[in-house]
């Protein structure tokens, strides 16, 4: 499965696929095994997965930055669950306003206490927290 989403302060008014994202968000680590996963994305870009691996132990060739972040460990220690399942895109946040610079925390914190019941808005904002302190970062990555 795959999702682009643009985001930009100015008015986005191409609809088109992306063909040449700044930036891939990998949720599943085992996705990377196919190669098109990072297919197109622009050489400075940024590819942040959901492992526990650091960048260097990910097998992926690049001219681009890589971060990486445990945000399933993460959510599994928090007990951020639905339906017993593990719920580790919202922890993903975190590691993606890390590496981005679009978005402060302090934003990311209104946004999610408008959107949440106070318990839930706090075990997320809890996750994407500590998923922002805890994601690992290999700059420029030149295989």
């Amino acid at each position: 499965m795959s999702a682009s989403t643009r985001i930009s302060p100015r008015p986005i008014m191409v609809v088109s696929q992306i063909e040449a994202p700044d930036m891939v968000v990998v949720l599943d680590h085992t996705l990377l095994r196919d190669r098109e996963v990072v297919s197109g994305l622009r050489t400075g870009g940024w590819l942040v997965v959901n492992s526990w691996q650091t960048p260097e132990q990910l097998d992926v060739e690049g001219h681009f930055n890589i971060a990486t972040a445990d945000a399933t460990g993460i959510s599994r220690e928090l007990g951020l669950m639905v339906a017993g399942l593990i719920v580790a895109n919202t922890a993903m946040i975190g590691a993606v306003v890390r590496v981005s610079g679009l978005v402060t925390l302090a934003i990311i914190n209104e946004v999610i206490k408008t959107r949440f019941s106070n318990r839930s808005a706090s075990l997320n904002l809890a996750a994407i927290e500590k998923t922002y302190r805890t994601t690992m970062i290999e700059i420029e990555r030149t295989c």
